[in-house]
């Protein structure tokens, strides 16, 4: 879906609704005619290897929802990766590669991208939409600037898309493990024609700018190997309290429905079914249901208190303890960017943005981010675009695509600190 169709159909609505190592050559052997079945990639195998970024099954595809036309080959891919308490899982994504030869200075660099909000419902995934299975994608145009470019591109879809699973929505060291390995995967792709020696860049928007950052934090001690040169990072929700309390009883409040869902896949020993009215259970079967604009429509205006049995304030939920001690609310709190950047080293520049007229993500905590960063001494670039939270995301493709594009070359980077 193009972008100004998508935001047509928000506005209306919202006014209807009142408001590597390495991969052992064996293992990438498995998948070295990439004739998977389509079900292969979404289907959770019985044992994952240990070995994040193994490629398991890889299916070629074209990418309808790329527009210009764009020569390039491309696959379906599903890989290994690591949950939040280092058990191997599989996520599947999208391998792009442009037909042109690279004329670049050494080898082709890959483009690791992470999508924004896209949904819960299985057809969601980003993977699915970019090869037009489901259309409510809205960032085929970030994907089209960076083949253009001549990058090729490690799309994931985030943890949780397999079938009968969750998407860990917003789940920090889930989605930065996904996203790191895609890019370890990529060159293990038979026919991608890309190396392991090349240079990768992170990118993401929204729920996308929160992995990406996460990618960053965990890059040296998570995968030392590859040769990260830059992250951009935009509408970043840094602080996940501080933006539920902004959609909670608002017009993006499926966001928050979503975040609930996401973080409870993510980390199960925490309370949730036994809290829920039947309200609330409704309200998850939709969220599980629909993508972005049914997310937006179906659940705007809802509160958490309206979910649950006893009524509970997000403070209160946030009380709840799971069953190995911990509560909502400091499980929320262990995905906060910024905190304790000492324990990270991110030897590359960072480039931040968010939008002047950002509606869904609280502008306090996006800027937050950014001066924690500074206050660590990460090189930063930072721009502010004249935008809402969704236009933004398009204005800033042309000036992102430039700055890696810059990192890829080895020129310095600004810092806005």
């Amino acid at each position: 879906m193009k972008r100004s169709a998508l935001v047509s159909i928000l506005a209306a609505a919202l006014l209807g609704a009142g408001l590597l190592a390495e991969a052992p050559e064996a293992e990438a052997s498995a998948a070295a005619a990439c004739t998977a079945a389509d079900a292969e990639v979404y289907t959770p195998p019985a044992t994952v290897p240990a070995t994040p970024g193994t490629v398991l099954a890889c299916r070629s595809v074209t990418l309808s929802q790329v527009p210009g036309n764009i020569a390039m080959s491309a696959w379906k891919v599903l890989y290994s990766s690591t949950d939040n308490q280092g058990r191997p899982v599989a996520v599947s994504g999208t391998l792009a590669v442009p037909t042109a030869p690279w004329t670049g200075t050494g080898d082709r660099p890959v483009v690791a991208f992470h999508p924004g909000t896209l949904g819960l419902g299985p057809q969601c995934a980003f993977s699915k939409q970019l090869a037009g299975a489901y259309q409510d994608e809205y960032e085929g145009d970030n994907i089209a600037a960076l083949l253009k470019a001549g990058y090729a591109v490690a799309a994931t879809d985030g943890p949780g898309y397999l079938d009968g699973q969750t998407h860990r929505y917003v789940a920090g060291t889930d989605s930065g493990h996904a996203l790191l390995d895609i890019a370890r995967a990529a060159p293990a792709v038979p026919g991608s024609g890309l190396s392991r020696q090349a240079r990768v860049g992170l990118w993401g928007y929204s729920e996308g700018g929160a992995a990406s950052l996460w990618a960053a934090q965990l890059a040296a001690g998570y995968a030392p190997e590859l040769d990260v040169v830059g992250d951009a990072s935009g509408g970043v929700p840094g602080d996940l309290k501080q933006v539920a309390a902004g959609l909670d009883g608002g017009a993006f409040a499926g966001f928050l429905a979503d975040a609930a869902l996401g973080i409870q896949a993510a980390y199960p020993t925490l309370p949730f079914d036994s809290l829920l009215n039947d309200q609330g259970r409704e309200a998850v079967k939709t969220a599980k249901s629909v993508c972005l604009v049914g997310t937006v429509t179906g659940l705007a205006g809802r509160s958490i208190k309206d979910f649950t049995t006893a009524g509970l304030t997000l403070d209160q939920l946030y009380q709840q303890r799971g069953s190995d001690g911990r509560t909502w609310g400091q499980v929320l709190d262990a995905q906060k960017l910024g905190v304790n950047l000492g324990a990270y080293r991110i030897d590359f520049p960072v480039l931040q943005y968010r939008g002047a007229l950002d509606e869904v993500i609280p502008t306090a905590t996006e800027d937050a981010v950014r001066a924690a960063y500074c206050a660590a001494g990460v090189r930063t670039g930072w721009k502010i675009y004249p935008g809402d939270h969704l236009l933004t995301d398009n204005q800033a493709v042309g000036d992102v695509v430039s700055w890696l594009g810059d990192r890829f070359a080895g020129r310095p980077a600004a810092n806005d600190c």
